[in-house]
C-alpha cells in the first residue's frame, strides 16, 4: 500500500511539473493536475451523457429509443413494451375500424425496377423483393468485416445492398446478396487512369450476376455539394487498388461529376450506363432547389430515353460519411420535406409508373419507414440502421479509424472483434423485423400489405394547435 502511495505521489508530481512548464493549455498552467478533469469531461462527456444523464428520447443524431429498437430487433429480443409509450410523435397512423385479419394478409409483392418496352428500356429489369434495403456504405469507410457481415446478412434477409461510392469489393460479393453498384463523382471502381468513366471496367462490373442496378450519385445527405471524403489512414493498399487511387493519401471525390453539368448531360450519362450494362440505372441526390426537380421530370417525360429507372432521394440530415459540419447540419432539405415534394412532382409529370422512388435519411424504425411508404416512396433504404444492427454504438469515431465496435475501424485488433458470421444473422433479423412491424402498421390501417400505403393513412400532429391535419404527398 505504501509503495502504491509513493508511486501515485511521484506520478502527480511529474504531471504537475509538466503542466506548469507547457505553454499550449492555459488552464493546465493555471490549474495544474486538476485542470485535466476539464479535458476529460470535454472528451468523454458525450459518452457519459449517452448512458447516464440524457433521457431516452433526447439524444442526437439517434436517440436511445431508436437505437434500442434496432439492437433488440437485431438480437431477436422482444420489442413489446408495457405501461404506455414514451414516444412524442410528430405524426400518427390512422388505424381502420376493422383491421385486416391474419387470413386476409398478403405477402409484399415486390417492386419491379426498369422497363422492357419503349424508350429507355433495360435488358435486365430488377425485382426488389423487400421494401427495406441497405443504403450505400463503401468498403474503406467500413471495415472488411462489416461489409462482409452486411453482404451475408443481406442475402439471409432477402434485401439488396449498395456498394457506396467506393467501388465493388470482394467483400460485397462474399455473401451472394443482390448489389447496387454506385457510381460516385470520382467513379471509383469504373474509372480509367484519368478518372473518367471506363466502359471496359463498367462492363466487367455489370457482368457479375449479383450486380442488379447502377446508381449515379449526385449527392448524399452527409455532404450535399461536396464529394466523398476518406481519410488517408483508411486508404490501404487494397482500398487503393479497388478505387484506382494512391495508397495512404486522402480519397477526396470532386463535388460533382465533371461530365455532368446540366440535365442534358445527366440524361446522356444515364442512357450511356444503361446501354452498356443492360441494367436499371438510377440517380441519388439531395433536394435543394425544387425548380431543378420540376425541370428534370419535365425533361424525363419529354425524353424517356434519358429517364432514370429510379431515384434515391436522401435527406439532408447528415449520414455515415465524414463531412464538414456546416454541410451536414445546414444544407439540403430533410427527408420529411423532400419526399412529399418529389412524390407530388412525379405524379404531376405522369412518371409514377416509370420512376421508382427510394427514400433514405434517418429512416431506421418502423414508424419512419411506414411514413415514407405513405408519402410515396416505393422502397426505403438505410445505412445507419444497418450499422446499428452490426453493433455500432454511435461513438462518433467513424472517420478516425478507431471505431470501438470494428464497424468503421482500420486497426486489426478492433476489426477482429466483429464476427461477420454472428453479425450477418443480426443484419437479417433487423431487416426481417422491420418488414414485420411495418406490415403490422399496414394491417392496423386496414391494408393487406405495405405496398398499399397512401398519404391518407398518416396524419400530422400539430403541436400547440387543437386538431390534426392529414398529410399529403
Amino acid at each position: 500500500m505504501l509503495v502504491f502511495f509513493v508511486i501515485a505521489i511521484i506520478f502527480l508530481a511529474l504531471v504537475y511539473l509538466h503542466d506548469i512548464r507547457q505553454t499550449h493549455h492555459t488552464i493546465l498552467r493555471n490549474f495544474p493536475v486538476i485542470g485535466h478533469v476539464r479535458y476529460f469531461a470535454e472528451t468523454w462527456g458525450e459518452y457519459m451523457r449517452q448512458y447516464q444523464y440524457l433521457p431516452d428520447w433526447a439524444e442526437r443524431p439517434f436517440n436511445r429509443m431508436e437505437r434500442s429498437w434496432v439492437y433488440r430487433s437485431a438480437k431477436g429480443v422482444s420489442n413489446l413494451i408495457s405501461f404506455g409509450s414514451e414516444a412524442v410523435p410528430s405524426f400518427i397512423f390512422r388505424n381502420a375500424t376493422f383491421p385486416i385479419l391474419e387470413e386476409e394478409q398478403k405477402s409484399y409483392p415486390g417492386k419491379m425496377i426498369g422497363i422492357t418496352e419503349g424508350p429507355g428500356t433495360c435488358r435486365e429489369p430488377f425485382m426488389a423483393r423487400s421494401f427495406f434495403n441497405i443504403s450505400g456504405m463503401s468498403y474503406g469507410a467500413l471495415s472488411h468485416a462489416a461489409v462482409t457481415a452486411l453482404s451475408r446478412g443481406a442475402r439471409l434477409g432477402e434485401v439488396y445492398m449498395s456498394t457506396g461510392e467506393g467501388g465493388l469489393s470482394s467483400y460485397h460479393l462474399d455473401g451472394g446478396a443482390d448489389i447496387v453498384m454506385q457510381i460516385g463523382t470520382a467513379k471509383y471502381g469504373v474509372r480509367d487512369v484519368a478518372g473518367e468513366l471506363s466502359e471496359e471496367r463498367l462492363r466487367v462490373v455489370a457482368a457479375y450476376p449479383q450486380v442488379k442496378m447502377f446508381e449515379i450519385k449526385l449527392a448524399q445527405g452527409a455532404k450535399p455539394g461536396k464529394g466523398g471524403i476518406l481519410p488517408g489512414n483508411k486508404v490501404t493498399e487494397e482500398v487503393a487498388k479497388i478505387r484506382g487511387i494512391p495508397v495512404g493519401q486522402p480519397s477526396i471525390s470532386p463535388n460533382r461529376h465533371k461530365d455532368i453539368g446540366n440535365l442534358q448531360e445527366l440524361g446522356v450519362f444515364i442512357a450511356r450506363v444503361r446501354e452498356i450494362t443492360g441494367k436499371p440505372v438510377g440517380v441519388k441526390f439531395v433536394l435543394g432547389d425544387p425548380g431543378f426537380l420540376d425541370e428534370w421530370f419535365h425533361d424525363c417525360a419529354e425524353n424517356p430515353a434519358h429517364c432514370p429507372d429510379f431515384i434515391q432521394i436522401d435527406g439532408g440530415e447528415g449520414g455515415t460519411g465524414a463531412a464538414p459540419e456546416p454541410l451536414a447540419d445546414y444544407v439540403g432539405l430533410p427527408i420529411t420535406q423532400a419526399l412529399p415534394y418529389v412524390s407530388a412532382m412525379r405524379y404531376e409529370h405522369g412518371l409514377a409508373g416509370r420512376i421508382r422512388i427510394i427514400a433514405s435519411g434517418k429512416l431506421v424504425t418502423p414508424d419512419k419507414v411506414a411514413w415514407a411508404l405513405c408519402m410515396g416512396a416505393d422502397l426505403v433504404s438505410s445505412a445507419r440502421g444497418f450499422m446499428f444492427s452490426l453493433g455500432c454504438i454511435q461513438a462518433m469515431k467513424c472517420g478516425s479509424g478507431r471505431c470501438p465496435t470494428g464497424v468503421t475501424a482500420v486497426e486489426p485488433r478492433l476489426i477482429a472483434g466483429l464476427d461477420p458470421a454472428d453479425k450477418a444473422v443480426r443484419v437479417a433479423r433487423y431487416a426481417q423485423k422491420m418488414r414485420e412491424e411495418v406490415e403490422i402498421i399496414a394491417h392496423s390501417c386496414g391494408l393487406s400489405n405495405a405496398s398499399l400505403f397512401a398519404p391518407k393513412h398518416v396524419t400530422e400532429i400539430e403541436r400547440g394547435v387543437a386538431g390534426f391535419r392529414a398529410m399529403s404527398g
